[in-house]
């Protein structure tokens, strides 16, 4: 793939996972693009290698394979976000905008999936969810409202706060509950039913 953007400069490119990871250590780069099938070592166990190791790059899952199971598999991983590779190229460069800011990214039919395989859970339960426990008021709040899908900016207008606490909670909210990406708070989120699609945070 020829990627070229203004703003986005390609490091390295690597012909399989092995040197993908040794790639990534070597420049340390702000985004990581990683495809899933590659020989030597495959695209999720690199990435979960990359992020067991504390590298700061964040890694953009591109596949050409949409399947559920690669989608999860990622995530746990640790990827900060899944595209497949029939993105096109405007969509592709913004995407890697929004993971190097921070942000969770997926594709859009990834989420609707997501999204509809947890309308099937059971509703949500009262109080405040056992995996929880660890968290201040404050965080579950922050907590509730990346569930939702807002930005750092957008949760920092809702609580009117600077941008720079929210990211303070954000980072602590991952150290405490052990993620290395908001894309992974989401998923917690649903599982443990702290929000579902079309129904407001509680606590928000």
């Amino acid at each position: 793939m020829v990627l070229t953007a203004r703003g986005v400069d390609v490091l390295a490119c690597a012909a399989d996972g092995r040197e993908a990871v040794d790639a990534v250590r070597r420049h340390r780069p702000d985004v990581a693009l990683m495809d899933i099938r590659m020989p030597v070592l495959d695209g999720i166990a690199a990435t979960a290698e990359l992020t067991a190791s504390g590298a700061p790059t964040r890694v953009l899952v591109l596949t050409t394979y949409d399947l559920d199971t690669y989608v999860y598999r990622a995530l746990q991983a640790g990827a900060a976000g899944f595209l497949l590779k029939a993105t096109p190229p405007d969509r592709l460069v913004a995407g890697i905008e929004t993971v190097a800011a921070g942000e969770a990214l997926l594709a859009p039919s990834l989420t609707r999936r997501l999204i509809e395989d947890h309308v099937r859970r059971p509703a949500p339960v009262e109080g405040v969810p056992p995996e929880l426990d660890g968290l201040t008021e404050r965080e579950r709040e922050v907590f509730g409202l990346i569930a939702r899908g807002l930005s750092n900016d957008d949760i920092a207008r809702q609580l009117v706060v600077s941008e720079a606490t929210v990211k303070t909670h954000v980072n602590r909210l991952l150290a405490k509950l052990g993620h290395r990406s908001r894309v992974q708070l989401v998923v917690l989120a649903y599982e443990i039913g702290v929000v579902r699609p079309g129904e407001a945070v509680r606590g928000s």
